[in-house]
Formats: structure tokens, sequence, C-alpha cells
């Protein structure tokens, strides 16, 4: 018999984490807690608005499975039973770890995959005028980071981009626009980014209008992020997108993320792997992807004040293992 455990936490945040949606202070996810025979695990996921969920209607969605939960509910189960999103992601995810701990390894060795040493991971530069922008990549590239993440939104592109650019030369930069830009100036916005050495622009236009993305002629990659979330979504990506960004809470956990990140390799997609304002927890339960993917961008519980303990080990660009 299994019990199950189901709460919600608030991580206040050490600076405001500005994207084109708006300011946010604190993490706000969702924890199941699955205690079996002595042995304790847990999954966390971060509800996430423009996907319509709460922390109240994520909390509603994994109670509807608990007595599943209790009685034994496997993994395969479990995706039948809740939609892809952050309420599956949080049980599927407490599922490995239970399964792991049950074996006595860790995530990565449970599933045989090779990843030592430390793992490159994005840092991000969030909106703000193009000198504060600017003066956040020179302080993230003078501690350590080299892969820098630029939000944007539909404003002052290029006085930023200069800017950043400007300042971090050789920095590897990409683009995230979050859905803000339009059909209207595309192309000119996407050589800008390729002439100022951008290597990725993620999510340009709302998921809404892909199809303006057939055809259209780019000079760099363009990534889905909230235009994939399972495999059922890449039938409508070829000819528009050159990769795809994977967050265990839009898949719904690292049982459908593992199935993805397969079938989009098989369809010559690029992968990367992505995360929410979350704890060590969430990112622990995405590293076996991490060996998968050309970019990671992993620096949630880089932006709390406080993480969990024992939480993963980060420097300014680097994930230690």
């Amino acid at each position: 018999m299994r019990t199950v455990k189901v709460y919600e936490e608030n991580w206040p945040l050490h600076t405001p984490f500005v994207i084109s949606r708006g300011s946010r202070n604190e993490a706000r996810v969702v924890v199941v807690e699955l205690e079996e025979n002595g042995v304790r695990a847990v999954g966390e996921c971060t509800p996430y608005p423009r996907y319509g969920e709460s922390d109240a209607s994520v909390i509603a969605q994994i109670m509807t499975v608990v007595p599943q939960l209790e009685g034994g509910l496997t993994r395969q189960d479990l995706q039948s039973l809740l939609p892809p999103g952050a309420a599956r992601n949080a049980v599927d995810s407490a599922l490995w770890d239970l399964e792991a701990r049950r074996a006595g390894q860790n995530l990565m060795d449970l599933l045989h995959v090779p990843l030592t040493g430390t793992v490159t991971t994005a840092q991000t530069v969030v909106i703000g005028t193009p000198q504060q922008m600017a003066a956040s990549a020179a302080a993230l590239w003078e501690k350590g980071a080299r892969l820098l993440k630029v939000k944007l939104d539909d404003t002052f592109i290029s006085e930023r981009l200069v800017a950043v650019r400007s300042a971090v030369p050789d920095a590897t930069l990409i683009v995230d626009a979050n859905e803000s830009w339009h059909s209207e100036g595309l192309a000119a916005r996407c050589q800008l980014l390729a002439d100022l050495g951008v290597a990725m622009l993620e999510q340009p236009l709302p998921a809404s209008d892909d199809a303006m993305l057939a055809n259209f002629i780019h000079p760099l990659p363009i990534c889905a992020d909230e235009s994939c979330h399972t495999r059922s979504c890449l039938q409508n990506l070829q000819g528009r997108y050159e990769m795809i960004n994977i967050k265990l809470d839009k898949t719904g956990g690292l049982t459908e993320a593992l199935a993805l990140a397969d079938a989009a390799s098989a369809q010559g997609l690029g992968l990367m792997l992505g995360c929410m304002l979350c704890t060590s927890r969430a990112i622990s339960a995405a590293l076996p992807l991490a060996g998968k993917v050309r970019f990671a961008d992993l620096d949630g519980p880089t932006w709390l004040a406080v993480d969990v303990e024992p939480g993963l080990r980060f420097s300014t660009g680097q994930l230690h293992l």
C-alpha cells in the first residue's frame, strides 16, 4: 500500500523573472510524495497559466488519481488517466523516483544514461532596457556562462540584441520571443539575428500561427516551444521548425518526454531541454534527457533565493553532476 501526499510550495526568487507576459517573484510548484514500504519518493511540477493551469487545477487533477496511486498505479497506466501537462508530470516524476529508489539507484543509472561531469546550461537574460540586458549578459559571462538565452518581446529587438552582442561578443546566444512576434517583419528579424550570430530562435509566433512558417525561408534554426508538447504535435511541425524544446511540464513527465525525444530525432528535428521556474527536484527528473540535446536550458533553480536540500550543484552556466 502506498501513501500519497499532494501539496503546493512557494519558492521566492532572488531577482524578478521578467518575460513578455509579465514578472514573477516566486516559483509556485506542486509536489507529489509517495511512500511505499519505507521508500519515499517525490515529484514536482510547475503549473503554467499559458496552458490554463493553476495550482488549484493541477492539484484537483492529481487528486483524481490518488486512489489508483495508493493501489499501485504504474507509469504506463498513468499515461491514459491524465492528459499531458503539469499534473501528470508531478505523478510521473514521483513514480520514476520511486522506481529508482527501490532499485537503490539514481535515475540516470536506472535508465543506463552515461551522464557525468558537467552539463552546460543556458543562463537567462530577462527583458529590460538594452543597457540593463547588456549589463546582465556581461555579468553572466564574467561569472562563467557561455550560453545565454535572451528573452524578448515585440519591442526594441535590434537595440536589445545589438547591446547584448556588443557586451558578450563571444557568447553563444539563443533568443526566446515567447510567441510575441508577428509574421510581418519576421524575415528581417531573422536576418538580424543571423547577422548577430544568434544560434537559434525559439517560438517567435503564437502557436496558433504556425502555418505561417510553412515554406518560410530563414537563415537560422527556429525551435518550437509552445507549439510542441507531445509526440502528437510533431506532424504539424515538419517544414516549419528545425528544433523542439522538451519540457516535462508540457509532456506530462519523463515517460512521454523520452518517447518524444526519440520520435523527434527520427524526424530530423534537433532537441533542446527546457524547464520552468522550479527546484532541483524538477531538474533531476529531466536529467536523463540532457545527453540527447543540443541546448540545455536548466537554470530554473538558479533563480531561487533558496533551493531544496539536497539540491543540485550549479555554477553560472554549469550544472555539476
